[in-house]
């Protein structure tokens, strides 16, 4: 497809960035508050910040089973249908969720936003019906800058309303979703035509049977390894982000909105503006490489920096990790066939969702054992510091394997 092909399809393109950057307004809503409402049921940070980290590793549990499905459920009945199924059901998540009186509630309701927030793989499915090979990780990146601009929204509105009241996101994020559904039920196409549709198969569609389509090439099994590492490392934000922020630096639900808004605008220029300048002067490989290394030093420079205002400088080189994202879901992309695209999503979310369950457990103990006069751990960020190790570990490991993939796409081609 050639760049004017690219912007014939701006209107599909638009179509499903709207609906994608209104469903992470409405995940970023919560984040300020959620950790902080587990503290307050667990009585106290260090507790917390072990149920924190189960809670997170329930939502990537519900996403490791139910991501191929609905992602194999997209190469069969279009992509459209589960969008808007998935939103509708977060919309009512969230209800469930600002009625929760206790943790148990909390936690089935962070069980159903991971059946629902699944229909994640099917809007990069989606991006991949509407554009080829050479503009995927641009598209990729457009998704990423969607979800920047959400995660930019969220946490400021989610910040002001819970200094009013913690309950307030929720009814909020409720809503939002709710205008997400109407949205696609009436603007969001189909993209994906019924000649290039795949019967649905629970050979594909259960998690273990997904990743075998992670074997089909050696270069994608090691791609994948790297997703993995990528995604460990990512969830120590999810696991102690907020709960750190507010005991070492003592930032309320309101300034951690404001540095996450900042993460947002950062990762949004990142993805929206120079992913696709890099990609088409260096190349995908190049790209993924520089973006993991920088992520290790920025997140390296979190876990030690002494004061706030080191804390949010550290986001500069961090912000530069979004390079990795779409650069490697796209090298991703080009060793399967079209209507595979659905399924390898779903494969990719699974990886995700494995280091999801895994990653905030392991973080969440890090994080308890590193505060308090009973602390294993030497430092207090030392969670963030064993983060950039394993971001580390997934650049040297991204820049052999992805050679090797650009080297076999180019054989292949020829």
């Amino acid at each position: 497809m050639s760049s004017s092909d690219f912007r014939a399809g701006k209107a599909a393109i638009a179509f499903i960035l709207v609906t994608a950057m209104l469903d992470i307004v409405a995940m970023g809503i919560v984040i300020p508050v959620l950790p902080p409402l587990i503290e307050q049921f667990a009585g106290d940070s260090s507790r917390a910040g072990i149920l924190n980290g189960i809670f997170v590793a329930l939502w990537a549990l519900m996403q490791f089973v139910a991501s191929p499905i609905i992602g194999s459920l997209s190469d069969q009945y279009g992509r459209r249908p589960v969008i808007l199924l998935s939103t509708a059901g977060l919309a009512a998540d969230y209800v469930l969720m600002a009625l929760a009186p206790n943790l148990w509630w909390l936690a089935l309701g962070r069980m159903i936003a991971g059946v629902t927030s699944a229909s994640f793989t099917t809007v990069y499915a989606y991006m991949a019906d509407i554009t080829t090979p050479e503009n995927r990780a641009r598209g990729y990146g457009l998704i990423g800058a969607a979800f920047s601009a959400g995660f930019v929204a969220g946490p400021l509105l989610g910040g002001a309303l819970g200094a009013w009241s913690p309950r307030a996101p929720f009814w909020t994020a409720a809503a939002m979703s709710a205008i997400a559904f109407l949205y696609g039920a009436f603007i969001l196409p189909e993209s994906l035509p019924p000649e290039r549709r795949m019967a649905f198969s629970w050979q594909r569609a259960n998690p273990l049977g997904a990743l075998r389509l992670l074997r089909s090439h050696a270069e994608l099994a090691g791609l994948a390894v790297v997703n993995f590492l990528l995604y460990f490392a990512h969830h120590v934000f999810s696991a102690v982000f907020v709960l750190y922020a507010g005991f070492r630096y003592g930032l309320d639900a309101w300034h951690v909105g404001l540095l996450l808004a900042l993460a947002g605008v950062l990762e949004l220029i990142v993805q929206g503006v120079l992913t696709g300048h890099a990609v088409r002067r260096f190349g995908d490989r190049k790209v993924m490489v520089f973006g993991l290394f920088a992520g290790a030093v920025g997140i390296a420079c979190m876990g030690l920096a002494p004061n706030d205002w080191a804390f949010a400088l550290a986001l500069l080189p961090n912000a530069l990790w979004a390079l990795a994202m779409p650069t490697l879901q796209s090298l991703m992309t080009q060793r399967v066939s079209e209507s595979e695209q659905g399924q390898l999503q779903g494969a990719n979310n699974s990886v995700g969702s494995i280091a999801g369950i895994v990653s905030p457990l392991f973080f969440g103990a890090v994080y308890a054992a590193s505060i308090g006069p009973g602390a294993w751990f030497p430092h207090i960020g030392s969670a963030f510091l064993i983060a950039a190790l394993v971001l580390f570990a997934a650049c040297l490991l991204g820049a052999h394997v992805a050679r090797k993939a650009v080297r076999a796409a180019a054989a292949e081609a020829a």
